[in-house]
């Protein structure tokens, strides 16, 4: 049997083998240049954090994922650029967005509880220095006196109504005393209260104060025969109203004449007097 010789057949086998073997060289080095591309980014301690993926083809590699920094991201594209083989380098990475630092942050801020309003409740009792002298005789029905709080009030354990606190009240009635019959009258409320700056308006029982008869009044007195001057006797009349001050003094409380003769009810000024709210009194709360 004769073998054909034919020098066009073997040029041709020739060349699918050569190609063949180049490209299998080639395939075997984009391989190679992937793994030592990412293992490069692994070591580095600038790109270990890296999410990067490497992918080569005919020495062309394309870096795609996220770096945490610029820093980061250029020394990748360097390393890429710097591999043997390597004929161009494609970076499509991008910065990652740094997440809050949960936590490390800060907890919230404790929220302060609201201050709440003070409310001095109905009964309570005000004690008040007047700030002018009232009479029966001289003072007018509906006419306003001054007048200043002489012991503090609390509530929830504070001061609600502090000492000093200005307030106003009012002449309900007053009328004079006849020389033969018909009685003396002077009844007074408070009307009005100033606290830290703000005014509000109050509503107390009224104080009744009358004398009737000859030497007979249904007002507690103090005078120059009580022990240091300290109050006597109880409520303005017969329990209407709410009692005088009992603050110790020389002319504390309810000062009249004497218990017989043409006297009226006199009350000088710096008496201490008491009142009953006959209504709750809502304050502002104290400023923080």
């Amino acid at each position: 049997m004769h073998k054909i010789h034919n020098p066009f057949v073997s040029i041709a086998l020739l060349s699918l083998l050569l190609g063949f073997s180049v490209a299998c060289s080639r395939h075997r080095g984009d391989d190679e240049m992937t793994k030592d591309i990412q293992d490069k980014v692994a070591a580095d301690p600038e790109t270990k954090d890296s999410q990067v993926s490497v992918a080569a083809k005919d020495g062309k590699v394309t870096l795609s994922g996220q770096v945490k920094t610029p820093a980061a991201q250029q020394k990748i594209e360097k390393i890429a650029r710097e591999e043997p083989g390597a004929a161009s380098v494609y970076d499509q990475t991008s910065i990652q967005a740094e997440a809050p630092a949960m936590a490390n942050a800060p907890p919230p801020p404790v929220e302060k509880p609201k201050p709440q309003p003070f409310v001095v409740t109905a009964g309570t009792v005000l004690t008040v220095r007047v700030g002018t002298a009232l009479s029966s005789k001289t003072s007018q029905t509906g006419s306003g006196f001054p007048a200043t709080v002489a012991q503090s009030v609390s509530v929830r354990g504070m001061r609600a109504i502090p000492a000093g606190s200005a307030a106003t009240g009012t002449v309900v009635a007053a009328k004079t005393k006849g020389k033969i019959k018909g009685e003396g009258e002077l009844n007074l409320a408070l009307t009005s209260i100033t606290v830290r700056g703000r005014t509000y308006s109050i509503q107390t029982r009224v104080l009744e104060n009358t004398v009737k008869g000859k030497g007979k009044r249904t007002a507690a007195t103090t005078g120059g025969g009580a022990a240091g001057g300290a109050l006597i006797g109880g409520l303005a009349g017969g329990g209407k109203g709410a009692g005088i001050g009992a603050l110790v003094g020389a002319g504390a409380g309810f000062v009249g004449g004497a218990l017989t003769g043409n006297k009226q009810i006199e009350i000088p000024a710096e008496s201490a007097l008491s009142f009953e709210l006959s209504a709750p009194l809502t304050l502002q709360p104290l400023p923080e």
